[in-house]
């Protein structure tokens, strides 16, 4: 071969091993993730704002209280007359299935007026699950709702009651506390189950 061609050839070479190595170093570095059947593993993990709320007890409860243990995190109210409780059963139900002892089920109140901290831990005792009830000012839990993009309108009914209209979207959190997947209507538990279960060894002790 002529040498300018061998040294062509060289250049070329060493241009296409410098851009499969480049594939390559960036393949390794990209976060292996689960294949989740019913939900999206979201690109990077979404951090929470810092909050100040009231747990069941009427303890407070800042961003603290969703670290340490991953969490399914739902927004709804004690008074939903149907999506709210079947989505919470549904929930506890799974996290009774996998039998992961750190798993939280967290229902965040999107009705503050009439969800006392009182009234959450009343209405959470009935899906007996690892539950934690999140309450507080309307300021705090508006925050919170528009990180995470959850939508929420009253709607005033005949006789002075109201009803609640809100996303149902269930958040996965890992154990530093940030949104790292999101499950959307309608769900499937065991769809569920599984998408929780391949997802156990990416969410942190």
């Amino acid at each position: 071969m002529p040498k300018k061609k061998y040294v062509s050839f060289l250049i070329a070479a060493g241009l296409i091993a410098a851009v499969a190595g480049a594939w390559l170093a960036r393949e390794l570095r990209a976060p292996v993730v689960p294949t989740l059947q019913s939900g999206t593993w979201l690109p990077s993990p979404r951090t929470l704002p810092t909050f100040q709320l009231l747990d069941e007890r009427g303890a407070p409860a800042g961003k603290s209280a969703l670290t340490g243990h991953p969490s399914l995190v739902f927004f709804g109210f004690t008074h939903c007359p149907d999506v709210c409780p079947t989505t919470l059963t549904l929930l506890t139900q799974a996290q009774q299935e996998l039998g992961v002892a750190n798993l939280k089920v967290v229902l965040v109140t999107v009705d503050p007026e009439r969800d006392t901290p009182p009234q959450m831990a009343r209405y959470l005792q009935a899906f007996h699950g690892d539950t934690l009830g999140l309450t507080g000012s309307p300021d705090e839990l508006g925050r919170l709702r528009r990180q995470l993009g959850v939508a929420a309108a009253r709607t005033d009914m005949p006789g002075g009651d109201y009803m609640i209209d809100h996303s149902a979207t269930v958040f996965l959190l890992d154990a530093a506390g940030d949104n790292v997947a999101i499950f959307t209507p309608p769900f499937d538990r065991e769809r569920l189950v599984a998408d929780l279960r391949a997802s156990l060894d990416y969410l942190g002790s």
